[in-house]
């Protein structure tokens, strides 16, 4: 269902997707370039769809900013921005009809990575966060406020994002666990390693929402 999700003001555009009797909602922050139609992000949150979890997957960038980012690139940089925009759709999240009073945990890849770990740095409506392929050491500062349980999935010949995110796990004051999916690269196009990304995503919003 397309919804728009008001970010303190700026429109963003949203898929918003609920099982039956959700037992909680993820809320994906796309990575550098992509938006909520990733094939890789419908993937995942068609299979948490599958396990009985809401997923709203929303474009953090409005469609001018998105076609000025094609030019420049300066945007999806913009951790201090993506998080303000993941942190307002935390928020409407949790007033939404379909969602409301549903624990939430956030999803996100690449830059959207770190996006999402510095907005739960700052509020206490995320219950779980979950990095693909992500940059958490983008996050700076924010990490050694995170209270959320924090799951890093990086594939194991992505190995410059890999000791990345050894060294920004190290910074985390919660629960932590770094798994690597081996023979992936950064993208996951490899046969069977995004099921083991949903499988792992899966287990652990089980365990923390």
């Amino acid at each position: 269902m397309a919804v728009s999700v008001d970010a303190w003001g700026v429109d963003l555009a949203a898929d918003l997707g609920v099982p039956a009797d959700p037992a909680g909602v993820v809320v994906f922050a796309h990575g550098s370039g992509s938006s909520r139609h990733s094939a890789r992000n419908q993937a995942v949150a068609g299979s948490l769809r599958r396990d009985g979890y809401a997923t709203l997957l929303l474009d953090l960038l409005t469609e001018h900013e998105d076609r000025e980012d094609r030019v420049t690139g300066r945007l999806r940089f913009d951790i201090g921005l993506l998080a303000e925009r993941v942190a307002a759709s935390v928020e409407w999240t949790s007033r939404a009809r379909a969602t409301r009073g549903l624990p939430i945990g956030l999803f996100g890849a690449s830059t959207g990575a770190a996006a999402a770990l510095v907005a739960a740095a700052g509020t206490y409506l995320v219950r779980a966060v979950v990095s693909r392929g992500g940059r958490p050491d983008l996050a700076g500062r924010a990490l050694a406020r995170v209270q959320a349980p924090t799951l890093l999935i990086v594939g194991g010949r992505d190995r410059e994002v890999l000791e990345l995110n050894r060294a920004a796990a190290s910074q985390l004051p919660a629960l932590w666990r770094l798994e690597v999916v081996e023979g992936a690269t950064h993208l996951f196009e490899e046969p069977g390693a995004l099921d083991e990304v949903a499988h792992l995503a899966g287990g652990w919003f089980r365990d923390f929402l």
